[in-house]
């Protein structure tokens, strides 16, 4: 996993997941760096992003689509 400080100086374009909540509070991702997923909150576009190699994504996606990960009540 690769850390950015700040995630507005990435030189890519961020995209905002289909299925964020009616206040935006949700993840964005973008897929322009080779071999990397840079990926913010939302709410703090200027904050830190993390990056992840293409392999760790799509197994995180994944496991969100075959319900992987305990949510809480």
């Amino acid at each position: 996993m690769t850390h950015f400080p700040v995630a507005s100086t990435l030189p890519v374009r961020w995209r905002k997941a289909t299925a964020s909540n009616p206040n935006d509070d949700c993840v964005e991702v973008a897929d322009s760096i080779t071999d990397t997923i840079p990926v913010r909150d939302s709410k703090d576009p200027h904050g830190p992003a993390l990056g992840f190699t293409p392999e760790a994504w799509q197994s995180f996606i994944a496991g969100i689509r075959t319900d992987d990960f305990p949510t809480t009540p």
